[in-house]
């Protein structure tokens, strides 16, 4: 005979599941300790939505889901945030629920909520268990269906009396494991067309999406660009499947890359506000897109497709490496017209980056606090960044190395998963070995640490080595100076004298870690900054929060483009 808790537990370690995050009660404890006892690695976290951008995060770094816990009702509610950020980013994820028990439906039992109906627009497979038998075969079908085909939440429902009732076991109930996804390959024709426009265009353009990460593909990606000569622009966490600092990567040339090339091979990615829908003026009017996708729906989406690619992305980068090798050699000319324009455009570009950085002036600018930075992180760092400012800023002067060790708030530009990914970053370090480990940094604007800060203490209780870095410029997008905050603090009524954008002027955040045993820092200049990563950086049994006075009137430099920038406030 076998519990309900651990019937579940063992379905899901069979499914080759490591990892579970969530908030513990009524009805599910019992699974959260049977997972326990047949070794996943099971994380208390302080809020399910942290819990569900946790467990997602794992699904894009590792390919194979992790679990997210959650009590019924309000506590599902809470992690539809995570299901629909794993969603829209295409990642696998499976959320497990209690519910009300099978005889009390309908009877306003504890927590009681139409749950099935409410995931089902977030998921890709929801089901509420009928019988205890069942849960291996729901389990590795939604294991299966979360990361076969396109990538995607699945939420699995159990009712309260199936996790503390018995049912005789039988081998036979259990189901073998999921395998790994197959490579499905494109169309010989599609790929010899691909090839043909390549050889033929005078723009080429390599766009490397945060698919081709997830995938894996990064050597074949690696060989088809190197060969070739291609320049190529990464996607935000498309960085690093090429290193940014490799010759090639024109992402500091981004505007003029996107509007004059004339032929775009589209690598996992897909085109929309991201990639401006592919449209003028962003892009040429007449741009052909070699587009590489394992969903077909993703095909002429926004854009007509010049050649469609549709499959696995690690096969078909070995099917048009192939296709390219059989055939003539032809490599972008470095020499040429392309290649020189891109490289002018880069070498202005860094060059006013460099300018603002050198600035120093106080508090800090953006610019200047991450040329500190980035003259400290490892090569190797998993980097995590989020807020406005913190991220778009990021995004273009944090450098990534690798693939996969860059997070941020994704297609669905969600704020507060910072924390969540961190903790999920550093525990899969620790089942690496010590040569493998890798620093992760969670660098968050003020009013994204907000949303879940709490989970430091998570951070802390597991001892995970995360470097909370919190750029403080005082509010959201922009907040007020202290001068400008006293006056504003003269009103009568604050709610209508407090800017909606303005955060507490000068909190110290770094106080946070101490009332945790954690180390917190301050820096309001280049070289406390630089001392307190050098501090924390020594200090990496725990986490540790540095604290970074940015000026509230500090800005991304002024875009050609408006598309988010266009507020006039």
């Amino acid at each position: 005979m076998m519990d309900g808790a651990s019937l579940v537990a063992n379905a899901i370690e069979r499914q080759g599941i490591q990892y579970a995050f969530g908030v513990v009660g009524i009805p599910i404890m019992e699974i959260a300790v049977a997972m326990q006892g047949v070794g996943i690695r099971y994380i208390g976290m302080r809020n399910e939505q942290s819990a569900s951008y946790a467990a997602s995060a794992i699904g894009y770094m590792t390919g194979r889901p992790a679990i997210c816990l959650v009590v019924p009702g309000p506590g599902l509610i809470h992690a539809l945030a995570g299901m629909a950020n794993a969603k829209v980013n295409c990642w696998p994820l499976l959320v497990i629920a209690g519910s009300y028990d099978q005889d009390q439906g309908g009877m306003g039992a504890f927590q009681e909520w139409p749950q099935l109906e409410s995931c089902q627009l977030y998921t890709k497979y929801s089901v509420r268990v009928e019988t205890m038998e069942s849960i291996p075969f729901h389990i590795e079908k939604a294991v299966r269906m979360s990361t076969f085909g396109r990538p995607g939440p699945c939420y699995v429902e159990i009712p309260g009396n199936m996790i503390t009732s018995s049912v005789k076991v039988e081998e036979k109930m259990f189901v073998s494991k999921c395998p790994a996804p197959p490579h499905l390959f494109a169309d010989p024709h599609a790929v010899k067309q691909a090839v043909a426009a390549l050889h033929a265009a005078k723009k080429p353009l390599v766009i490397i999406g945060k698919g081709v990460a997830y995938a894996k593909a990064e050597d074949e990606t690696q060989r088809l660009v190197l060969s070739h000569s291609l320049p190529f622009l990464p996607t935000p966490m498309g960085k690093g499947v090429i290193s940014d600092e490799h010759p090639y990567c024109v992402a500091a040339a981004r505007s003029m890359a996107l509007k004059e090339a004339d032929t775009i091979l589209l690598l996992g990615a897909r085109l929309n506000w991201i990639l401006h829908f592919g449209q003028p003026p962003r892009f040429h009017e007449d741009v052909k897109i070699l587009q590489v996708d394992i969903c077909a729906e993703e095909m002429n989406s926004n854009v007509k497709s010049h050649v469609m690619l549709c499959g696995d992305i690690k096969a078909v980068l070995n099917q048009l490496n192939k296709e390219l090798e059989e055939q003539s050699y032809f490599a972008c000319n470095q020499d040429g017209s392309w290649w020189r324009s891109l490289s002018a455009k880069v070498d202005e570009n860094l060059r006013l980056n460099m300018s603002l950085a050198a600035d120093e002036s106080l508090p800090m600018s953006f610019y200047c606090a991450y040329n500190v930075i980035n003259r400290f992180l490892p090569r190797d760092a998993v980097i995590v960044n989020e807020g406005s400012s913190t991220m778009d800023i990021g995004r273009t002067v944090l450098l990534s190395h690798y693939p996969r060790q860059r997070l941020d708030a994704g297609t669905f530009g969600t704020m507060g998963v910072g924390c969540g990914f961190a903790i999920a970053a550093a525990l899969l370090n620790q089942s690496k070995s010590v040569m493998e480990r890798r620093s992760v940094y969670c660098i968050q604007g003020d009013s994204a640490f907000g949303f879940s800060g709490m989970e430091f203490e998570t951070a802390c209780r597991y001892k995970l080595p995360i470097i909370f870095i919190i750029m403080n410029n005082n509010g959201i997008y922009r907040g007020l100076d202290k001068e400008a905050w006293n006056e504003v603090l003269q009103a009568k009524d604050l709610t209508l004298s407090i800017p909606p954008t303005s955060l507490l002027t000068n909190a110290h955040y770094d106080k946070m870690a101490m009332a945790f045993g954690a180390h917190g820092y301050h820096a309001a200049t280049p070289a406390q900054l630089y001392q307190c990563l050098a501090s924390a950086h020594k200090s990496m049994m725990m986490p540790s929060i540095i604290n970074v006075e940015i000026s509230p009137s500090s800005a991304r430099k002024p875009q050609e483009h408006s598309w988010l920038t266009r507020s006039k406030l």
